[in-house]
């Protein structure tokens, strides 16, 4: 399902594409580049809330930790 999604700082309509009714997690606005955090639920957004640079460096860190423990539990779920 494709979300349409009005940026807060600018008032650009962007759309976010997701596979599952819920997502939280960042979004960046295409032409302002302003950083939110969004939470969606049942295909609605529930909050956007605007998120630092610092904040999304932290999320994209426990990002990468996650898919790196998500890489070893596949490797050693082969052996």
């Amino acid at each position: 399902m494709i979300l349409k999604i009005k940026c807060a700082e600018c008032g650009t309509e962007g759309s976010l594409s997701l596979t599952d009714p819920g997502y939280q997690g960042p979004y960046r606005c295409w032409k302002c580049r302003a950083l939110f955090t969004i939470k969606i639920e049942n295909n609605e957004l529930k909050t956007c809330e605007p998120l630092t640079e610092e904040e999304l460096k932290r999320h994209e860190e426990e990002l990468k930790k996650q898919q790196e423990i998500d890489a070893l539990r596949a490797k050693f779920k082969r052996q």
